[in-house]
């Protein structure tokens, strides 16, 4: 390793024991899964909150909570078993351009996700034949079975697609969620379907800008090449474990903690 990446992992490992802990929980979008304990709750309470987490994270956190309480805080119930009458606050919710019709569609669609397909773990397996591990595989298959339900076409641009180049930065980070298992009370392990080691950084205007900045990242879109590109980068400080740096770059991003 050279001299110059020592230095930048000894800042990156400081800067993930600094941020990752549960004092990042409460102003965060991942703060409405940990409102659960049943699997299928805080699956379906992450993938929703992560779905709508663009903008200020304020407004994602009372949405999302206004989402889990018209779900009676029981969503994977709720999921199966909502009836007409029940959906129709459903119908106005809006969070920046993810509106009513969409609501509407995710839920039709994880309703038969969760009767068809065996939940959502299930359908991010990777069941391609490519030999060489790839999330993008992953999230492909998942959005081809989401988007078997019946949809207005102006809902696909809510699931994100990696071989059109989205950075698909919020399923990532569903997946971070998901798929980590740290300790730190943070991040929820309970997927074991995906290691941590095959996971990919979300990639956002903070992990972006900070990557470029201490040089991990050359790429100056926030593409799913550009995600492929750091994240390869961070393998190398972190064979295992390498998004575990999305705290440190993204904490050093909100913070300015810019420091070297």
């Amino acid at each position: 390793m050279k001299k110059d990446l020592a230095h930048i992992k000894d800042f990156l490992d400081e800067s993930y024991l600094k941020y990752n802990n549960k004092s990042f929980i409460e102003n965060d979008p991942i703060s409405i899964p940990h409102l659960f304990s049943k699997k299928e709750d805080i699956e379906i309470a992450a993938f929703l909150s992560a779905t709508i987490a663009w903008g200020n994270r304020k407004s994602i956190i009372t949405n999302a909570t206004r989402l889990m309480n018209w779900m009676d805080n029981s969503p994977h119930e709720f999921i199966l078993n909502h009836s007409k009458k029940e959906l129709k606050p459903f119908e106005k919710f809006v969070h920046r351009t993810f509106n009513g019709n969409d609501c509407l569609f995710f839920i039709n669609s994880l309703k038969n996700i969760y009767t068809k397909h065996n939940g959502l773990e299930d359908v991010f397996k990777n069941k391609s034949n490519d030999s060489e591990f790839n999330l993008k595989h992953n999230i492909t298959n998942f959005r081809n079975i989401f988007l078997e339900t019946k949809h207005l076409s102006r809902s696909e641009k809510h699931i994100s697609n990696p071989l059109k180049k989205s950075s698909a930065k919020r399923l990532c980070m569903f997946l971070r969620w998901m798929v980590r298992d740290d300790k730190k009370g943070v991040d929820f392990g309970i997927w074991k379907s995906i290691s941590p080691k095959e996971l990919c950084l979300p990639l956002d205007v903070h992990t972006g800008n900070v990557s470029r900045t201490l040089g991990l990242l050359n790429r100056t879109q926030n593409d799913w090449q550009a995600v492929e590109e750091i994240t390869s980068v961070l393998r190398t400080l972190d064979p295992k474990d390498p998004i575990k740096y999305d705290f440190s770059l993204f904490g050093i991003g909100v913070n300015k903690d810019l420091k070297l």
